[in-house]
């Protein structure tokens, strides 16, 4: 960012008025905070587990759960070389927390049955997914398989292994959805929503990022 037009030609300029831009200059209001206070209360040596947690999203949400300090946590993926590569991160960098990396598929219910009772999480985030929309209007029934019923599996399995919290990582294309991708993950959001309401103990919550 530079100087305003008229304090350069009234020669009122200084090298400190002279800066990067930041996202928040852009803004047409003033940023809001996060207070991470309740956050690392929240997951303070719990133990914790992030599904697709080789991806964008869930590798972001791994690096956020292990600066709040808990106990141990499982990153979940299917494909080996991102899982590899947060693993990897992390372990480098590691502030004592006890990281346990597995391969596996959400759809698999059996293996997720092994994962949470040999894990034992006490919060788990949803974030494994497929997320490009047009890859999926080309395959619908991989988002189906995937986003829909890998979701139920993962939250049928936290309920039967007695997890704390659920919070499924869902998408704004899932509001008024106009493509499989988005109706895939509204639809896994009325999951959530439903054994949310179904008496279990399991506290579940959906979190639209976008």
């Amino acid at each position: 960012t530079l100087p305003r037009l008229h304090d350069l030609l009234g020669e009122r300029v200084d090298l400190a008025q002279i800066r990067q831009l930041k996202v928040e200059d852009l803004l047409a209001r003033d940023p809001v905070g996060l207070d991470y206070g309740p956050v690392r209360l929240f997951l303070k040596d719990k133990r914790v587990l992030v599904t697709g947690a080789g991806g964008s999203i869930g590798s972001e949400l791994c690096r956020q759960v292990t600066a709040a300090g808990p106990a141990s946590l499982v990153l979940l993926d299917r494909y080996e070389n991102g899982l590899f590569q947060i693993h990897r991160e992390l372990f480098d960098g590691n502030r004592g927390v006890a990281l346990m990396p597995v391969v596996a598929d959400i759809t698999d219910a059996r293996r997720l049955d092994q994962v949470f009772l040999s894990s034992r999480p006490e919060v788990v985030f949803h974030a494994a997914a497929h997320k490009h929309v047009p890859l999926m209007e080309a395959s619908p029934s991989e988002a189906i398989k995937n986003n829909v019923r890998g979701t139920r599996l993962v939250a049928e399995a936290a309920v039967r292994a007695g997890v704390e919290r659920f919070v499924l990582i869902s998408t704004d294309k899932a509001v008024n959805p106009t493509s499989v991708m988005g109706a895939s993950k509204r639809v896994a959001e009325l999951i959530v929503e439903s054994l949310g309401a179904s008496g279990t103990t399991t506290r579940f919550a959906a979190v639209r990022f976008g």
